[in-house]
Parts: C-alpha cells; sequence; structure tokens
C-alpha cells in the first residue's frame, strides 16, 4: 500500500501485455474499405506481363482486365485507380480521350463486370503524348490552359464511359474547375473529382513511370509538381482544388510526406486520399526479397501509419494483399 504522499508507479506496459488487450485500445484501425489499387492497362489481347520496377505487379489488356479486377474486389478492395496507355502516341495525346481508347474500354469491361467497384481513373496526358509530358507542349514549355481544355476532355470521356471518379493528376492551374463545369455541363453531376492536389517532384515515381510509360522524352515535370521543401504550397493547392469543386484531394507521395497527409486533415474538412507510390512500395518488396524485413509487418505498419496520420483513402499497390492479411487477422 502507497502512503498518500507517494507517487504512484506508472505502469503504461499493463495494456500492451496480450494481443487482446492491445487491439482493444489500438487508436488507429485500417479497413480494407479504405483501400484503392492501382492497375495498368495496355494495348494488346491475353496480355498479363509482370512490371520489372512493380514485383507483383502486372501490364493488363482489356480483355483480361475485367477478371483480374474482379480478383481485387473479392479480396475485399473497395476501387481501383485506372491507368491506361495510348497505342499511338501524339503531341496532344489524343487518344486519350477517344471514346474507344484503351481507358475507356476498359472502364466499360470493368463496370460490366464489378459494377459495385468504386472505380477511378487517372485523368492525365503523360502516357499517351509523344513527349511525356503531362500537358500540350508550346515550344518546350507545358501549355497551362491549353492542357487544361484537353484534361477536361479526357475527364469526360471517362465518365462517358462509366467512371465513378476521376482523378486530375496533371498539377495544371484550374483544371478541377475545368473538368467540374464539364462534367457538369454534359449531365455527369454525380461523378466525383478526387484531385492530386498535392502532388510533389518526387524521387520515387521511378517504378511508375516504367510501368505507365509516362517518362518525359526531354527536361522534368518540377515546373508544375511541388517542390518537395513545400508544405504552404501544398495547402494552397489543396484550398483551391477544393474550391474548384473537388471532392476528395490526393496527397502523393503518401508515406514520405505523412506531415503534409496531417497538415491536409487538420485543415480541411474533406476526405483525404493518399498515395504510397511505386518507389514506397519497392523498396519495401525489395528489402523483403532479400529478408531485410518481413513483408507483411512492414506493409501492414506503412499503411497504418497513413491512416494514423489522417488519410480516409489509401492508394497503395499492396491493397489486395492488406485487404486479406486484414480479413486473416479478424478471423483468428
Amino acid at each position: 500500500m502507497l502512503a498518500d504522499d507517494e507517487s504512484r508507479p506508472v505502469r503504461l506496459r499493463r495494456l500492451r501485455k496480450t494481443p487482446a488487450l492491445r487491439a482493444l485500445v489500438r487508436e488507429t484501425r485500417v479497413s480494407a474499405q479504405q483501400l484503392i489499387y492501382p492497375m495498368f492497362v495496355v494495348p494488346g489481347s491475353g496480355v498479363k506481363s509482370e512490371i520489372g520496377s512493380l514485383p507483383g505487379q502486372f501490364h493488363w489488356s482489356v480483355d483480361r482486365v475485367a477478371d483480374a479486377a474482379r480478383s481485387v474486389a473479392d479480396a475485399g478492395v473497395s476501387g481501383l485507380l485506372l491507368f491506361g496507355q495510348a497505342v499511338i502516341r501524339s503531341a496532344s495525346g489524343s487518344e486519350a480521350s477517344a471514346p474507344d481508347g484503351i481507358t475507356q474500354r476498359a472502364i466499360e469491361a470493368i463496370k460490366s463486370a464489378v459494377p459495385d467497384l468504386v472505380l477511378c481513373t487517372d485523368v492525365c496526358l503523360c502516357s499517351y503524348t509523344d513527349h511525356g509530358h503531362c500537358g500540350v507542349l508550346d515550344g518546350e514549355e507545358v501549355d497551362n490552359d491549353a492542357s487544361v481544355e484537353r484534361i477536361a476532355q479526357v475527364a469526360l470521356s471517362h465518365a462517358r464511359a462509366g467512371a465513378d471518379v476521376v482523378a486530375p493528376s496533371d498539377m495544371m492551374d484550374g483544371r478541377v474547375g475545368a473538368i467540374r463545369t464539364r462534367l457538369d455541363s454534359h449531365g455527369f453531376v454525380d461523378v466525383s473529382i478526387m484531385a492530386y492536389a498535392a502532388k510533389y517532384a518526387s524521387a520515387f515515381y521511378g517504378p511508375f513511370r516504367e510501368a505507365a510509360g509516362s517518362a518525359p522524352m526531354f527536361g522534368d515535370r518540377r515546373g508544375y509538381q511541388l517542390d518537395p521543401a513545400n508544405i504552404r504550397g501544398a495547402i494552397r493547392e489543396v484550398e483551391l482544388d477544393l474550391d474548384e469543386g473537388a471532392d476528395i484531394v490526393i496527397v502523393k507521395p503518401g508515406l514520405t510526406y505523412l506531415d503534409v497527409v496531417a497538415k491536409v486533415r487538420s485543415r480541411f474538412n474533406v476526405p483525404v486520399a493518399a498515395y504510397v507510390v511505386s518507389g514506397e512500395y519497392a523498396a519495401i518488396k525489395a528489402a523483403a526479397s532479400r529478408g531485410w524485413l518481413d513483408e507483411r509487418t512492414a506493409f501492414m505498419e506503412t499503411i497504418t501509419s497513413v491512416a494514423r496520420a489522417g488519410a480516409d483513402v489509401i492508394i497503395t499497390y499492396s491493397a489486395p494483399d492488406v485487404a486479406r492479411w486484414i480479413a486473416e487477422s479478424r478471423s483468428r
């Protein structure tokens, strides 16, 4: 018995004693319903080809993508983020908005096979232009206003094909407002916009650019993506996108920009998504393949940290695995 004037020892470890106790007081819980899985659709038929820089991820042709999407849904994942590539690239990325384009046909196939899956589509030009930049060029500079017009056309074509959510990733000024106006004027008032609002010029996109065939032929994207050193600029971008009609805002990359995720979460009362990007995913896969860390534990810790920072939606290449691991842990 402690005397009244004695200090009672602090025993914070009591609630860490057993798995059940730890689960009881856990502050952050990740659900499969929070997850969106990126998928890459390419020209051809019968294609299922593993992406060298993204172990466990594949290129799919339109005739095979619906079955792949169904398996993702069966794992418990709520949504897909679809990336397409052109058959023939052009200066304006004309195939990006073609009614019979790769992405448009994939949307139709997936919605027919798995209608309840939330289908999001990346809206950009980089995988469709012959120069690899995210917009239309004027000389060697990206023309903001001409690019916005093209991006709005692409978003409309995705909505017509059946997309639930369009996700402009180009980082052109004013593109969210242009997309919202274009969608509404054509009767697509219920199609949501998930804007890449705080998209940084990151070194962690390397594997994605191989997967999407989106590396620029010259220069880089620092003239339109955010400087990694800045956070006030990210808040301003988010604010503008919301003013223009964005329904969800994305912070990209997610894992290496958790401070930005937390700042956006605390500042804005809207759904916040974080994209755990290709380089972040590939780094864990590479380390796990060498036995340097446990893959399952590392991915679950990563996803939990993103949710803890404030992300409501998590876009990740590990989504199907994470969904299965969550289900397994609950069945024990």
